[in-house]
């Protein structure tokens, strides 16, 4: 606080100029306050939808819902697996669509999306559990999914899973 005597040498003009600086500061800075907090929650409400489809997407490729999976994923798709070996769109909606192969089992957990304006870069846990060609099979995996907002619609761009290291 300024003492009264030392107020009243400074000129009027430099009382109104200093008040109108700490009014505009206040109110500017108010104003990015209330815009992070809007962003933030446009994020949020991002992310979940993301999770949604990140759980549709495992439940159309469980359910054999090619329809569903060609819809989610972009053209120029590519996954990796476990083993090191990548596979376009087709390639991979091909896999899911073979009937040699039946997923009792497909669960994601541990899901955490990151957002980078209109991609979004997700992480977390998969398990599968079924048969293949009569022999049972269990996976126990890391992911990772890129989606990018393209044309007002999410789709997965990228996917990368691998086998946890066991300590």
């Amino acid at each position: 606080m300024v003492p009264q005597k030392e107020l009243a040498a400074v000129p009027e003009n430099v009382r109104h100029n200093t008040m109108r600086v700490r009014t505009l500061s206040t109110l500017g800075l108010t104003l990015l306050f209330g815009l992070t907090l809007r962003l933030a929650a446009q994020e949020s409400e991002a992310a979940a939808h993301i999770r949604k489809l990140e759980q549709k997407w495992t439940e159309s490729y469980k359910q054999r819902r090619i329809d569903i999976l060609s819809s989610l994923l972009a053209e120029d798709f590519v996954i990796t697996v476990e083993d090191g070996h990548t596979y376009s769109k087709a390639g991979y909606i091909s896999h899911t669509a073979d009937t040699s192969t039946h997923v009792e089992v497909a669960e994601i957990s541990d899901l955490k999306v990151r957002m980078h304006g209109n991609t979004a870069v997700v992480t977390g846990a998969y398990y599968e559990k079924g048969e293949s060609n009569g022999k049972p099979y269990v996976y126990h995996d890391r992911l990772t999914d890129v989606w990018m907002k393209v044309e007002g619609s999410w789709q997965v761009v990228a996917s990368h899973y691998s086998v946890p290291v066991k300590e």
